[in-house]
């Protein structure tokens, strides 16, 4: 959700000394603090569905890939036992050592969660509990690529959105050392991506042939794009509109992965192969839909507060500009969308029980730009 920039906060901390890296190593954690648990949802969201929905895809991927989801695993507990720990203002020893916890943790996890989706993409986890080899299937050339391209893009966006933070509180030196940083992280991440198609046609020519043609192909050049307008951005110190394109840019090579795949998911198991029954289809669909009307107004206000700065340090309430209210008309259509969806979806079967998850999902969108919205101030 955040483009790996949770992660990519945490490794910036490392390395950074001295009074110098005091005032990083606050920004950082002051930028994230609020924030970095709600990419848990996703987490949880993607697991769960992959479960239920893919069953023996799951028990497959669980089952060959156990060592590096086991070590994302620890990397997640060790990064939020340290943002915990640092709430209560530790100082010496104490905030070192959580320090360098935390920055060790934010490149374990996205490495090995690369790792692991490099096994995938390259075909070496096959059907079957544990069928595939427990260190080969993730310790091979196309892991290895995608977990340091997964390492390098984190610290990437990382840097961009604090840069973007710093700017926003008027930390212009600081902002300034995140658009260094995000101006050497971004050229990294290019030739990680340029290098990358090399590595794939000698250990995964199937995903290197999806990936130079057709959707895949249209996919990358979106992500390559989005890249470089990113850096153009940064270079400039527009940030703000370089979070949004160095989004579009993970999320497009993400969908590229799965678009040079299709229809496999697995060596010899198709997308619709590995599905469960419809009926489960049906119960995760309507779970989703009405999920996803309290999830994503959720998120939206979380993201508006951070960005408006009401989170910011010595920020009182007195501080707070007076905001006119908001007018009820824009809730109406939304609730009545979610509304309708919502019972068409309880009392109907079939492709009107597929209207009313899609008219939830609206809803739920709907929501998330209402509450994503800036106030207008009084004056």
């Amino acid at each position: 959700m955040l483009g790996g920039a949770d992660f990519g906060a945490g490794l910036w901390e490392l390395g950074a000394r001295g009074p110098r890296g005091a005032a990083v190593r606050e920004h950082t954690h002051r930028a994230m603090a609020p924030v970095w648990e709600a990419n848990h949802v996703w987490l949880i969201f993607v697991f769960v569905v992959c479960w239920t929905a893919y069953p023996t895809a799951f028990a497959s991927i669980a089952s060959t890939l156990t060592v590096p989801l086991f070590i994302a695993a620890i990397g997640v507990i060790l990064r939020g036992a340290s943002y915990a720990f640092r709430t209560g203002d530790p100082g010496g020893r104490e905030a070192s050592a959580l320090s360098l916890m935390l920055s060790l943790s934010s490149v374990l996890t996205p490495f090995a969660l690369g790792a692991a989706a490099g096994g995938i993409a390259s075909g070496r986890v096959p059907v079957g509990n544990a069928a595939g080899d427990a260190f080969s299937s993730w310790v091979n050339p196309t892991s290895l690529l995608v977990g340091t391209l997964a390492v390098a893009s984190a610290a990437y966006t990382a840097a961009i959105y604090l840069a973007a933070d710093a700017r926003r509180e008027g930390l212009d030196d600081l902002a300034e050392t995140f658009r260094k940083r995000a101006l050497i992280s971004g050229a990294l991440v290019g030739t990680i991506a340029i290098c990358g198609p090399l590595v794939l046609h000698e250990d995964a020519r199937p995903l290197y042939d999806g990936l130079t043609s057709g959707a895949g192909l249209v996919a990358g050049l979106v992500s390559g794009i989005a890249g470089v307008a990113t850096l153009a951005l940064v270079y400039r110190g527009r940030f703000e509109p370089a979070r949004a394109s160095a989004a579009l840019a993970v999320a497009a090579i993400v969908a590229g992965w799965g678009l040079a795949q299709e229809p496999s998911f697995l060596p010899g198991l198709t997308l619709q192969e590995a599905a469960a029954g419809d009926a489960t289809l049906v119960a995760i669909a309507v779970s989703v839909g009405f999920g996803l009307l309290i999830l994503l107004p959720s998120l939206a206000l979380l993201f508006r507060l951070v960005l408006s700065g009401r989170f910011d340090p010595g920020r009182e309430l007195q501080d707070v500009p007076a905001r006119t209210a908001r007018s009820p008309a824009p809730a109406i259509p939304l609730a009545a969308t979610a509304g309708l969806g919502a019972a068409v979806t309880l009392l109907f079967e079939g492709w009107l029980l597929g209207i009313g998850v899609a008219l939830m999902l609206l809803g739920a969108v709907l929501a998330f730009l209402l509450f994503a919205a800036p106030e207008e101030e009084t004056r």
